[in-house]
This record gives structure tokens, C-alpha cells and sequence, in this order.
């Protein structure tokens, strides 16, 4: 699943290999009409108020890092009002790497993707191999606490990005998910005979079962990692884990195919009597715990926060184990959910990356300390200017 020499996690406390985003253009991307922007390494500090464009900034790099954006549910969505296409391109350094993606309005109002890496068009799957991402954003303070799907989705971003085989996997599965659900509502309403479901419970099988044994394995590499750096910003508090909950769970001599199967035929009345897919990785779930307990039922907002500090953290590290060089880490407007103590604990760990970029909409949230190593930026709608207001 990762590559062989990559094993080795970069030593406590020294910056790692250095990458990080050299030159920056939008057209007509979100609220950008046109910019062309040159950071340098180290933090990036970008201040602006609500709705100014901060986060379409970070939001650019996101889909350049995972091949889509990590909040619109179409890609059309990224045009600017009124354009035909946008595009965003970054340029990497010291690897001399150009990234590219452009989207294209459809007539149905959509968007079309292409997406280059160095000029030559490539899926947007490459693009993980490239600019590895760990984006940190207010709506993760729900992790612990949301709905089953987030959960899922952390993890599922992960596997996307050390796995260059997942995406299409995962991308297969939903396809066949829908096609399934669509079947079993037509058997319910006696348009429809059972037999017709032996395709598509193969592909639930054999789809279904990686995504398990990939998530599984990937949690298992964010064990360490993630008691070390919780147990780094919270040292009086019992180790944290991750637990994966499934009814499809192996039994003996079972792999986990072999489970979903078993599992297939005993709900197969029932699926068919709500029209409905009732076993898969899609109904599975990822539980922090802590102590024996779900943090969900009893944590208090500062551990949960905690907890998924950690999380980001454990993240940042598998990425750089993956890459052998350090991911480029997103922070959006996070500061001012954490206390001093993890805000400094956060600052550290700034501080060792190649790169970092961290939104605001006042640098009084901020530490002092990052302040006075970051690049700062103000944001308007539609420009980014170095320096403060």
C-alpha cells in the first residue's frame, strides 16, 4: 500500500524533506477573477474577513492535492458566476512540478475536469503522488461527535491518497452502490427478480471488502502516530485509538469478502423489503476511543478538540511517511477553537513543516510565535497582497 522506502517516519523535532508551493494562478475560480501569487516557504498566514475569500483560496489547493474540492458536491461549483471555466495552477518547489486542473462548464450546468501534471493529462488521482494535502477545517470540530460519514471520509481520504488505486475502487463501488439501491426498489415493487442482484452483490463483495481491508490497514499505520501526538498535547489523558465498527466484521477462517457474502445472504429479505443496501463499507463506522470508551458519549469539547488535533497530526505523519517528504498542511480559521496550550503545541509543529498555510480572520487568534516566522497575507474579495492591512 505504501511504498517500500517510505517506511521511515521523519525524525521528532527536524523539518523534513522540503516541498511546498511556489507560484499560485486562479482564473475565475470561486471569487477569483485572475490572480498570479509567489509564496515562500514556511507559514503562510492569510487574514481577511468572513466571505473575503480565504477559504476558496485554500480550497484551490485542495483540489489540486486530492484531485476535488473537499466541500462542493459538483464541479461546476468552482466556476466563477458568469464564466465558462476556471482553471488553478500550482508550480512545486524545488521538484519543478506544475499541477493543473481545469473545469469546464457543461450545458447542463455541470462541470468537466482535466487535470496535467508537468503539461501531459493525467487522472486526477496523480495529483495525491504530486501535492500530498492535510487540510484541518472548522466543520472537523464535529468529527468525534458527526455523523458516521465524516468519519468515513477522513479515513477514506487517506487511503485516496496513499493507495494510487482507491479512488477508482471507491468510485465503482458508489456507481454500484446506486445501481444496486435502484434494483432493489425495482424487486420491491415487483418490477424486478432477485437473480438480477448476483452482479452487483460481486461488485459489493470484491469493492467492498479492499475498502474495509484498506481502511483497516491504514488505521492500523495511524496507531502510533496518533497516541504519540495526543499523548504529546494531552500527556494526563488515557491512550487514544481508532476503532472500525462493522457488522461484516471476519469471523474464524473468514476474510472479510468472505463476511460481506455471508452477510448479503442473511439480510437479503430485508434488503429487498426496504430497497435498500444494508451491508457494505458504506454503513460502517470509525470510533475515537479512549480509555475503553467512545469519546463521542462522554468528552468534553476540549478533549474532543484534542482528539482531533491529534487526529490531523497522525495524518500529517502517515503522508509523510507515504511521500518521504512532509504534506502541505491547510489550516482554516482552526486557531480560534484551541486553547493557548494546544494553539503553541500547533505552532511547533508549524514550524517543522516546509510549508504551511493557516486562515484568520484576525491575527489576534494566532500565537505570537507564528507570527513572527509566517508570511502574512491579506485577503479581499478577488486579491491576495502580501503584508497586513
Amino acid at each position: 500500500m505504501f511504498d517500500a522506502a517510505t517506511d521511515a517516519a521523519a525524525p521528532a523535532g527536524r523539518t523534513v524533506a522540503g516541498m511546498h508551493v511556489g507560484r499560485l494562478s486562479m482564473v475565475s475560480f470561486r471569487s477569483y477573477d485572475a490572480i498570479e501569487v509567489e509564496f515562500p516557504p514556511g507559514p503562510q498566514v492569510v487574514v481577511g474577513d468572513n466571505a473575503a475569500g480565504k477559504t476558496n483560496l485554500l480550497e484551490s489547493m485542495v483540489a489540486l492535492g486530492l484531485g476535488h474540492s473537499h466541500r462542493a458536491s459538483a464541479e461546476g461549483e468552482l466556476i466563477s458566476w458568469g464564466a465558462d471555466f476556471a482553471r488553478v495552477e500550482v508550480d512545486l518547489a524545488p521538484q519543478e512540478t506544475r499541477l493543473e486542473m481545469v473545469i469546464a462548464r457543461t450545458s447542463a450546468g455541470g462541470g468537466r475536469k482535466r487535470v496535467l501534471v508537468n503539461g501531459v493529462a493525467r487522472r486526477p488521482q496523480a495529483l495525491a503522488q504530486a501535492l500530498p494535502v492535510v487540510l484541518f477545517a472548522p466543520e472537523d470540530m464535529l468529527l468525534i461527535v458527526g455523523s458516521p460519514s465524516g468519519r468515513r471520509a477522513a479515513i477514506d481520504s487517506l487511503v485516496a491518497q496513499t493507495v494510487p488505486a482507491a479512488s477508482a475502487t471507491m468510485a465503482n463501488y458508489g456507481r454500484a452502490l446506486t445501481q444496486r439501491n435502484n434494483l432493489l426498489k425495482s424487486i420491491r415493487d415487483g418490477f424486478a427478480a432477485p437473480d438480477e442482484l448476483r452482479f452487483w452483490d460481486q461488485v459489493v463483495i470484491n469493492d467492498g471488502s479492499q475498502i474495509v481491508d484498506w481502511r483497516r490497514e491504514t488505521m492500523a499505520r495511524l496507531a502510533e502516530p496518533l497516541a504519540a501526538a495526543h499523548a504529546e498535547i494531552a500527556p494526563e489523558e488515557t491512550r487514544l485509538q481508532l476503532a472500525y465498527i462493522s457488522k461484516e466484521t471476519p469471523g474464524p477462517d473468514e476474510t472479510t469478502a468472505d463476511a460481506i457474502r455471508r452477510r448479503l445472504a442473511e439480510t437479503a429479505e430485508k434488503e429487498q423489503w426496504n430497497g435498500q443496501t444494508l451491508v457494505g463499507p458504506h454503513r460502517d463506522d470509525v470510533s475515537f476511543v479512549s480509555g475503553g470508551r467512545d469519546l463521542s458519549t462522554f468528552a468534553s469539547r476540549g478533549q474532543q478538540r484534542t482528539a482531533i488535533l491529534a487526529f490531523k497530526l497522525a495524518t500529517t505523519d502517515v503522508l509523510t511517511q507515504a511521500f518521504a517528504r512532509s504534506p502541505l498542511l491547510l489550516l482554516d480559521d482552526v486557531f480560534s477553537e484551541l486553547d493557548p496550550q494546544r494553539r503553541a503545541h500547533l505552532v511547533r509543529r508549524i514550524g517543522e513543516l516546509p510549508q504551511a498555510f493557516v486562515t484568520t480572520t484576525t491575527a489576534d487568534d494566532l500565537d505570537p510565535a507564528l507570527i513572527a516566522q509566517a508570511t502574512v497575507w491579506t485577503v479581499t474579495p478577488g486579491h491576495l497582497a502580501r503584508g497586513k492591512r
